[in-house]
């Protein structure tokens, strides 16, 4: 096909890069080598727009084991032993075709981490929907929810916690973060490397079709009206084969027999190919006439860039071939030496005997090379800010009836208990599931060295939208509170930065600062981010999404005196005292209770002391592993009245009792703010009523705020608030909370609950 500007606008190359393409080669491009480099250097493969300010992160600890670079992060649990873990996108498929777009989802960042070598253990979702009343919304969550437990259930990996929000921004642009943690011998990492002249390059697990060309590209630009039509950028998937090849791999790496493996994801043989020669110092020839197809016809093109899913990527020790194929042939599966890896530092691409690109290695992942693309994107204080930082709380009614006001926030679907997702997917598989979905964080049994592991993903837009800086500290600061109330002590964190489109200098400027916001929390509280991925565009005609970097964190539990000992957010005990750690202050800036209840996104985030947040976090930790704590559970969204019923619904605990609270509460602040604001770096506790001295005298010595409310106990939430000019008594049975929390949601998909 001649290459045209129009062909080469069609492939996302802008006239620049074209021209550092034609330096590069000395000449025009072939097809195929065209195909190769749009792919290479699109946003999606490239972070050609965000690589410089990920710089900014802290990757390094003496718990980093691996950091960013390579399929995922590792980090040192003791016992000789690493956790494996690392969360990404998938949101322009599954807005399009909804049930593969997740579902392939999981099923690549589950590859990214048995890539390394580590067995899968757990599956976690962050997702993020417009109102779930509207029809196209509905048959997004149900075909999302549907390929996330289809792939995970079928696979064997349990799905054991997440977030779910809904905003109307994310309606024609949904938002599906899939992370994905394993566990490995920490002396037996394996890497994404091509290297030792000669050695063969193997291709294993399903034939390549034609589903998923492009898909890296079409992650790179927005979805439009005709985005529909791009059916065959979303990948198809197949958990079955995904099995084998988990079991394959493992065997694999374990053998000695191999180099190096990588995943064949975004841009499949070509960036596989490319990255791990890349990382090898080396060069690799790919004869596509040797890779295994399902479809006749394939030109290179198509093969190169091909994105079908359950597909491998070897570098065989040179004479181990028939070693590494029988263990292929015992797993059924796939397995062709499809090139060699060369010394030439060249990628080069054949035909049977005709070569149909070749091109330096360099250029093509290097971002240090002088002709790599480069995005300088110009940055702009977004306009609307002016707007909504005016924005005065003196100006917002508080309610006439507060008993109504936390109904209609408690029946919200953000608020709503999330249940009928949850229960679609296996969460007890490999019997490690310590603290059941629902709770702040999920918490895995190792039980090769006795410990446990604590996961929790977070985020939120809003806060972002207001204030990126502030809203990227409290995205980390958040999930590693909710790691903390189980007890476990955060060691590092992954990331998925949700963006809209780079070129608008405004949405750049969301994304340097919430980068920024990011960077300065893992900091300050010692968690290291050791991977993530960067979704851009994610932005339609109408609008973009606000700015939502979710935060994954990997807590560890050690046990005490040879037992574990953790929390989990629901009150245990009749009788057990009721503790607010924290302070509250007048702030509602970006609160569900603006949004639900008075329609609006406006003010400023709640503010974060990271040192507080840090005192908090240790405070907790001691309390869980000295035994004083029954329960303990972070302050979100809906603030402390929100918090408390959450602590008194029985959740996952479907065999304990619900059970009801009396507390009073006191403030010199407004009383929406008191029972509904959600300041940060707070938790709701409890304890043995013999353990409240011990807990207040640790607090004292963490300098941690600390104030008793009152005690578990009745069939009742009961609360008494007092505020300057105002009284509130409100008196919510337990069992109406929990029918509210259990059903709303499905009410609000038009179904009934599961």
């Amino acid at each position: 096909m001649p290459i045209t500007p129009k062909v080469v606008k069609e492939h996302g190359l802008t006239a620049g890069e074209y021209r550092n393409i034609l330096k590069i080669l000395g000449r025009k491009p072939t097809y195929t080598e065209l195909g190769i480099f749009s792919v290479m250097w699109s946003e999606h493969c490239s972070y050609k727009t965000s690589k410089p300010l990920l710089k900014g992160f802290p990757t390094r600890g003496p718990q980093v084991l691996q950091g960013p670079g390579e399929n995922a992060g590792v980090v040192d649990i003791g016992g000789g032993f690493g956790v494996c873990f690392k969360i990404e996108s998938h949101n322009h498929p599954s807005a399009i075709e909804p049930y593969q777009g997740a579902a392939t989802g999981v099923g690549g960042i589950l590859r990214d981490v048995f890539t390394m070598g580590a067995r899968p253990i757990a599956c976690l979702d962050s997702l993020r929907f417009g109102d779930p009343k509207d029809p196209h919304v509905r048959n997004l969550i149900k075909g999302v929810v549907a390929g996330i437990g289809g792939y995970g259930n079928c696979v064997g990996i349990p799905t054991v916690a997440g977030e779910t929000v809904f905003d109307d921004v994310y309606r024609e642009n949904c938002l599906v973060n899939a992370m994905a943690v394993g566990l490995l011998r920490a002396d037996r990492i394996a890497r994404g490397t091509a290297s030792g002249l000669g050695n063969p390059i193997i291709y294993i697990g399903s034939t390549t079709g034609r589903d998923g060309i492009h898909g890296a590209t079409f992650a790179s630009v927005e979805l439009s009206e005709q985005s529909g039509e791009r059916r065959s950028a979303v990948q198809v998937a197949d958990p079955f084969m995904e099995k084998l090849l988990l079991e394959a791999t493992l065997e694999l790496v374990a053998s000695g027999l191999l180099v190096g493996i990588q995943d064949m994801g975004a841009a499949g043989l070509t960036s596989s190919s490319v990255e791990m020669a890349f990382r090898g110092g080396a060069g690799a020839e790919i004869d596509v006439s040797l890779v295994p197809k399902r479809e006749s016809g394939m030109a290179p093109y198509e093969v190169m860039l091909s994105e079908s899913q359950e597909r491998m990527l070897l570098v065989a020790r040179k004479g181990k071939e028939k070693g590494v194929l029988k263990i292929l042939e015992k797993w059924g599966l796939h397995a062709a030496v499809v090139g060699r890896v060369t010394g030439d530092g060249r990628h080069k691409v054949f035909e049977g005997g005709r070569l149909v690109s070749s091109i330096p290695v360099k250029p093509l992942a290097d971002d240090h090379h002088p002709l790599f693309p480069r995005a300088h994107r110009p940055e702009k204080r977004p306009a609307y800010l002016a707007k909504t930082r005016a924005f005065k709380l003196r100006s917002v009614p508080e309610p006439k009836d507060y008993g109504e006001a936390f109904w209609k926030l408690w029946s919200g679907p953000n608020l709503a208990g999330k249940g009928w997702i949850w229960r679609q997917y296996d969460h007890m598989v490999r019997t490690n599931t310590l603290v059941l979905p629902g709770s702040d964080a999920a918490l895995l049994r190792v039980k090769e060295n006795g410990s446990a592991i604590a996961l929790a993903v977070d985020g939120n837009g809003r806060y972002c939208y207001l204030d990126p800086f502030v809203g990227g500290m409290i995205a980390v600061a958040e999930a590693a509170r909710n790691v903390a109330m189980s007890g476990a002590r955060p060691l590092a964190c992954t990331d998925c930065l949700n963006f809209g489109n780079p070129e608008d200098p405004e949405i750049m400027w969301q994304f340097h600062q919430a980068v920024k916001g990011m960077a300065e929390a893992a900091q300050a509280l010692g968690t290291p981010v050791v991977s993530g991925n960067v979704s851009l565009y994610n932005e339609s005609p109408r609008r973009a999404v606000d700015p939502t970097p979710v935060v994954g964190v990997l807590g560890l539990l050690k046990p005490v005196q040879g037992r574990l000992r953790w929390a989990s957010q629901w009150f245990q005990r009749g009788g057990d005292a009721v503790y607010l750690a924290g302070e509250t202050r007048e702030e509602l800036g970006g609160s569900e209770y603006l949004a639900r209840l008075h329609g609006l996104k406006a003010g400023q985030p709640p503010a974060l002391d990271l040192r507080r947040e840090k005192a908090l976090q240790e405070f907790v930790i001691r309390a869980v592993g000295r035994g004083l704590l029954a329960s303990a559970h972070d302050l979100a969204d809906g603030g402390l009245l929100a918090a408390l019923a959450e602590s008194c619904v029985r959740g996952a605990r479907r065999g304990s009792p619900a059970l009801g609270a009396r507390v009073a509460l006191a403030g010199s602040i407004r009383m929406d703010a008191l029972l509904f604001g959600e300041s940060q770096s707070r938790a709701l506790l409890s304890c043995r009523p013999g353990d409240s001295a011990a807990l207040e005298s640790l607090a004292r010595r963490l300098r941690v705020p600390l104030k008793r409310l009152g005690e578990v106990g009745g069939s009742s939430l009961r609360v008494e608030a007092s505020a300057p000019g105002r009284q509130v008594r409100l008196d919510l049975p337990v069992s109406e909370v929990e029918n509210v929390h259990d059903k709303a949601f499905p009410s609000l998909m038009g179904e009934e609950s599961l």
